[in-house]
């Protein structure tokens, strides 16, 4: 029985799994007055609310804390004060319990939950993880999860939120630009279409639809245009990655991954390449404890276990710098 804390950014998580299964997954979202996430507001946040939602997952889970074998939680990469926050809570825990203590890589829990939907003999899939800080292809070769291809600027997420905030809408925007965007009187106006091999960049697609609205183009035809040509170039590094690495399958990962118009074209593009697509459901889509717990729980089966007193926090892990001792 394993629990699981996601502390990375705005969402305070817990999450319990017992052999592969979600017992729970309770969440908790910061949401800043204006503007963008505060980090030190953040993270106070999550102090005030980390023990009603630990609570509120073992109950929903239906456990005691004497169940529990061993906590997880992100450790990396994310906000060093929310980090800091879920860190300082998860010790606590796991000393409080005698039990152990299991870092855990944000980025490569979105890949890990897809392998929850799989029914196959081997799950090895290439992730497309759309994400507000985070924007990266990934895949695993060699002994380690690749980075094939990432964002050179901001990730897509919050190129979406920047570019709501510009036009009046509060965090998170991408939602809301989804909802515009679906307008059928919507047009496509063409934008910058910005890749370097599986690189993408959306700092001149923010600039130039900045500019258009600033001459009074109408914003869900700006909605609609940003989403088709962004999402345009997440695929075509997805389908790179597959080309090159040869995989069939293809895993969503992230809270942009949300978006209706996403989720169509991957599908449309295995569809095309004879490969399988998987999309967790929103709530494991979205930050989550569920995906830190069932990530863990992968670890914890490995049986490989650090010296509590030697975790910690790493806010700038890369997802190709962790040992993926449990492959």
């Amino acid at each position: 029985m394993i629990v699981g804390i996601e502390c990375t950014a705005h969402t305070f998580g817990v999450g319990v799994v017992n052999k592969g299964k979600i017992l729970s997954n309770v969440r908790d979202m910061y949401r800043p007055k204006k503007g963008g996430i505060i980090p030190m507001e953040s993270a106070k946040h999550h102090r005030d609310v980390s023990e009603k939602i630990y609570r509120a997952a073992l109950k929903e889970a239906k456990i005691d804390e004497s169940d529990i074998e061993s906590i997880a939680f992100s450790n990396a990469p994310g906000l060093a004060p929310c980090l800091h926050e879920g860190f300082k809570f998860a010790k606590a825990k796991a000393k409080e319990l005698g039990v152990s203590l299991i870092p855990v890589n944000h980025c490569i829990a979105h890949l890990e939950i897809g392998q929850s939907l799989y029914k196959g003999k081997k799950y090895d899939p290439v992730l497309l993880y759309a994400s507000g800080a985070n924007t990266q292809i990934i895949a695993f070769s060699g002994g380690k999860y690749r980075i094939f291809g990432e964002t050179l600027d901001t990730g897509v997420g919050n190129f979406l939120d920047k570019f709501a905030r510009y036009v009046g809408i509060p965090f998170p925007g991408g939602p809301e630009l989804e909802k515009k965007a679906l307008n059928k009187s919507a047009k496509y106006i063409e934008l910058p279409y910005s890749m370097k091999g599986m690189d993408v960049s959306f700092s001149g697609i923010e600039t130039k639809l900045r500019q258009l609205y600033d001459k009074g183009a109408k914003i869900e035809d700006l909605s609609f245009s940003l989403q088709e040509t962004a999402f345009a170039m997440l695929i075509e590094a997805a389908e790179r990655a597959l080309a090159h690495t040869g995989k069939k399958e293809l895993v969503l990962g992230g809270g942009v991954g949300c978006n209706s118009l996403l989720q169509e074209m991957c599908e449309i593009m295995c569809k095309e390449r004879g490969a399988k697509f998987f999309c967790p459901s929103r709530d494991l889509l979205v930050d989550n404890g569920a995906m830190i717990t069932y990530t863990g729980e992968l670890m914890f089966e490995a049986k490989k276990k650090d010296n509590i007193e030697k975790i910690d926090i790493s806010p700038r892990e890369r997802t190709d710098e962790v040992d993926v001792f449990w492959k």
